[in-house]
């Protein structure tokens, strides 16, 4: 009776383990997608709102 009852309690924690590991590998995942595509809005705005110079302006001094 006792081992069956340790055997239990074994596969109760290996499924709460496994179950903690799904939870935090999906947060990761998350946070990672979150800051890549935060990443590319901030580097597009920003070169939205970067100064264009024409070619004309550009003029290479001598």
């Amino acid at each position: 009776m006792e081992t069956a009852l340790n055997n239990q309690t074994f596969v109760i924690l290996a499924v709460l383990a496994a179950a903690l590991m799904v939870v935090v590998t999906g947060g990761v995942v998350y946070l990672t997608a979150a800051e890549w595509r935060d990443r590319r809005r901030r580097k597009r705005d920003q070169e939205a709102t970067a100064p264009t110079i024409k070619k004309t302006q550009r003029k290479k001094k001598k």
